[in-house]
């Protein structure tokens, strides 16, 4: 069965699913915003230093023939963005707004199947708000509705972000996740419920549907995969030096920021912490204030993020609600051991105490824990992060587009 892969601005997880439909011949068709190819004049404007970002969009010309793009408000919003025009881009209501790209988009999909359908389309691959028109066309249609929820189900994560309110309210006005329209939860529900498999990427997203109300097809779960590993990490003996701990992510409460704050308070006669990312708000006083005491570093490019895990000895990623944490795949591929918790992708990636660690989620503590254990016994970091390493090695992006390919043939 080929399928048509809807994805209006591709990210790792879907381009290695449509690489790997590709080298099977599952591709029927890619629609997409922007789509850049070599030698076209979108890829040489990205020369331009001010739209260099344009470069990211870039796919290979073996693609070509299989993709569409309506780039309108895609390239909206990242011009607006560039320039920092909050208002085309102001969440829900902004001319150039996320949703407004995924609701256009999902509506040029649904336009489009009619033809498809007679061009032989048996299958549609959509994901989480920007396939409800979609899957209404295909259902009357008779085409088959794939589900992708990359991240875990909406009512799962406010009944577990409204315990951290209560819990941690000086870190509250971080959690910008309650923004949502009860229009755009129902949009979500009804997607889930149009839907004829679910894939997921985690054990965790999984179960978070548990809190969904209603009848839910087979949920599939297949992990994403690591990228590549290109050099072996040489690590230094932590003899006469402190322990240098990374954080990578959005500076928001979701991704359990304060509890790495709690862990490393009064060790940092031990412990070096650099934190990457940008704050989710400018004005969370208890966040401003923890960042003037570690080496903060708001954005740096991708490749940059990786040269810095490989100099560090470990990455905590103590997240409280996520749907996958592409971070921890990311660490592990430079050989550094990652602590991070029961509520993301580790507990199907790392095997507790023998390559990382999984802590419960909203616990300082059990991170600090594991920092008196790798000071007790310092080589388990060099043992953990070569063990990490090769089941890096082991699993590359190749690896998740088969999976998927056989998950996919296998669906009737």
């Amino acid at each position: 069965m080929k399928l048509l892969v809807s994805h209006p601005t591709l990210n790792a997880n879907s381009k290695n699913l449509i690489e790997g439909l590709l080298n099977y011949n599952l591709l029927f068709k890619l629609f997409t915003a922007v789509a850049i190819f070599p030698n076209q004049l979108l890829f040489k404007l990205g020369n331009n230093p001010k739209l260099k970002d344009l470069k990211r969009r870039s796919l290979h010309s073996s693609w070509q023939p299989y993709t569409k793009s309506k780039s309108f408000f895609e390239f909206g919003r990242i011009v607006t963005s560039k320039f920092n025009l909050l208002f085309f881009t102001r969440h829900e209501s902004g001319f150039f707004c996320i949703d407004k790209v995924y609701e256009k988009h999902d509506q040029w999909v649904s336009n489009s199947l009619y033809k498809a359908k007679k061009n032989g389309l048996l299958g549609i691959y959509a994901y989480e708000d920007g396939a409800l028109k979609t899957f209404k066309k295909a259902k009357e249609l008779g085409i088959k509705c794939i589900y992708d929820l990359p991240i875990g189900y909406w009512k799962s994560a406010r009944n577990l972000m409204q315990d951290e309110i209560d819990y941690n309210q000086e870190w509250s006005n971080t959690l910008t996740g309650f923004n949502d329209s009860d229009e755009k939860l129902h949009k979500k529900d009804q997607e889930l419920a149009l839907a004829d498999v679910i894939f997921v990427a985690s054990s965790f997203t999984k179960k978070t549907l548990e809190d969904y109300k209603g009848n839910l097809p087979e949920i599939k779960v297949v992990p994403y995969g690591f990228p590549e590993v290109k050099s072996k990490k040489k690590y230094i003996p932590l003899n006469n030096r402190k322990l240098k701990v990374l954080f990578v992510g959005g500076l928001s409460q979701r991704k359990g920021i304060s509890y790495l704050f709690e862990a490393v308070k009064g060790l940092e006669s031990k412990i070096e912490l650099t934190v990457i990312g940008k704050k989710s708000v400018p004005n969370c006083k208890a966040l401003n204030q923890a960042l003037t005491q570690h080496n903060w570093i708001p954005s740096l490019p991708h490749d940059q993020v990786l040269k810095c895990m490989h100099e560090h000895d470990v990455l905590v990623f103590p997240s409280l609600f996520e749907g996958f944490g592409l971070v921890i795949t990311e660490a592990m591929s430079q050989g550094i051991p990652v602590i991070t918790t029961d509520r993301t992708a580790g507990p199907d990636l790392i095997q507790d105490d023998v390559d990382g660690w999984i802590v419960p989620a909203a616990s300082s503590n059990a991170i600090r824990n594991v920092f008196e254990s790798i000071f007790k016994k310092p080589q388990i970091l060099e043992e953990f992060g070569s063990k990490a390493q090769i089941k890096a090695n082991e699993r590359p992006w190749s690896v998740y587009g088969l999976e998927m390919v056989k998950a996919l043939s296998a669906l009737k």
